[in-house]
């Protein structure tokens, strides 16, 4: 297909060709732009499609419309601050859901958190590897990290890959300091100011200031019991043509739902036919005993870049995640890698490889797994009960997703809620679409009686209210 087939093709390519002018300083802060008539004669578009992107760049603030004289390249930005963003309020601010359930209060209880308590986490197995480690050669306490990364836990993550059907050479793994900072790495690598960027909604929340961060444009597609939507993400990537799908597989955040075979071959056809770039979040793929499909391992990681580490499943004590993918977008992420940190820690990845490698973490797996599955059938029971409808039945992960009642908005009964310290995530902190106003996600490992308690209260209180 030529790229300039489509009138938003026509808009993009000048869009691009005009940034990369910017850019490159052919034309400076402040300089004049051509005029409509002459930069449509010199791209062969037409005039009106040169208005629509001059104000596309001046809408993200790349330009500025001068009355009567016509477009000029903008001044340098306002740094950027997140807290300065339009937010709803506190019951719902990201940011500070975020900064509350991190706060060391003893009596709060965090429904709305996105990791397991401290109590289901390897706790011994983690402090026997960190005295091991701590008893071995200063070479792996002291300095920086390799530019990869520790070898030895590259080597154990690749054969761990392979078992989910994704073999990769190691060489093509770098370690990081998260799997945040690895998906923030994969931004960098793809996305320029004013790109597109497509995520799922509803969404794990993080991911909006953090392309936010980076001055992309974000775009969302339904995320549906079976995964994306793909007559919708079709529209999106044909009519927007964005240059990453940022998606999560696995145990989905925060629905709990998983993507068929058939959703996943879908969309990586749909990839290939307009070239976009796939960033595969699997942050929460070990949660599951048999694993969903993943892109990575259906295209060879041709185009897929894969994410992961064990924060979620480890400790986050230790910042281990990782990127997978193929050779030269991995020599790019290594570059961008040591510009941005210089190094991973490597009294971390030494940590964690001693941990995975001793066997432990196949043991806390195996214990781990059937615990989250009770958990979570006690909790669709209490919510049930509660007249709670479940999105879908989790069929592994930390995540459920319900319907509260009778049409109530639990962003309401969130704030409720928080007169008596219990912090619960409302819908509308995973997507501004009203469809999901009422609904709520649950962490299955915070099953205290308290929740559902307050959780009644605040309902039955909101309806009063109504």
């Amino acid at each position: 297909m030529d790229t300039l087939d489509a009138p938003a093709s026509r808009i993009h390519f000048v869009v691009a060709a005009l940034r990369a002018r910017i850019e490159s300083r052919a034309l400076p802060r402040g300089a004049r732009l051509p005029s409509v008539r002459r930069l449509a004669e010199e791209l062969g578009v037409s005039k009106s499609t040169v208005v629509e992107a001059y104000d596309r760049l001046a809408a993200e603030g790349a330009v500025e419309a001068r009355r009567g004289s016509g477009f000029y390249v903008a001044a340098a930005p306002a740094p950027l601050k997140l807290a300065d963003a339009p937010t709803l309020d506190p019951a719902v601010d990201l940011l500070t859901l975020v900064r509350r359930a991190l706060h060391d209060d003893p009596d709060a209880l965090h429904p709305a958190s996105g990791w397991l308590p401290e109590s289901w986490l390897p706790g011994e197995g983690v402090e026997k590897a960190v005295r091991a480690v701590a008893r071995g050669p200063a070479l792996t306490k002291l300095r920086y990290d390799s530019p990869r990364g520790f070898e030895p836990l590259r080597r154990l993550i690749a054969a761990r890959l392979a078992e989910r059907g994704a073999p990769i050479d190691p060489a093509r793994l770098v370690l990081t300091d998260s799997a945040t900072q690895a998906l923030d790495l994969a931004l960098r690598f793809f996305v320029s100011p004013g790109d597109r960027v497509v995520i799922d909604d509803p969404r794990y929340f993080n991911l909006v200031p953090l392309i936010s961060s980076h001055r992309a444009e974000i775009l969302c597609v339904p995320f549906t019991r079976e995964g994306p939507n793909v007559a919708e993400l079709e529209a999106l990537f044909a009519r927007e043509r964005p240059r990453v799908y940022l998606m999560l597989v696995g145990p989905h955040n925060p629905t709990g739902a998983t993507m068929s075979s058939a959703v996943a071959h879908r969309v990586l056809r749909l990839a290939e036919i307009y070239d976009v770039a796939i960033v595969e979040d699997d942050v929460y793929g070990d949660f599951e005993s048999l694993p969903s499909p993943r892109l990575a391992a259906l295209d060879g990681f041709s185009r897929v870049l894969q994410v992961g580490g064990y924060s979620k499943t480890v400790t986050a004590a230790l910042k281990i995640g990782f990127i997978a993918g193929r050779a030269d977008w991995i020599e790019a992420l290594v570059d961008l890698k040591l510009a941005t940190t210089l190094g991973n820690s490597s009294f971390a990845a030494a940590t964690v490889h001693a941990f995975l490698a001793e066997g432990g973490y196949r043991r806390h797996l195996d214990a781990l797994r059937p615990k989250l599955a009770d958990a979570t059938g006690r909790l669709m029971t209490r919510l049930r009960a509660l007249g709670v409808t479940p999105y879908v039945e989790p069929r592994a992960g930390m995540f459920a997703w319900g319907e509260l009642p009778d049409g109530l908005d639990a962003t309401e009964v969130a704030r409720i809620a928080q007169e008596r310290n219990v912090v619960f995530a409302p819908g509308r902190s995973f997507s501004a679409d009203p469809q999901w106003r009422g609904y709520m996600r649950f962490n299955v490992a915070v099953n205290d009686p308290r929740v559902f308690e307050t959780l009644e209260w605040a309902m039955a209180r909101l309806a009063q209210a109504e």
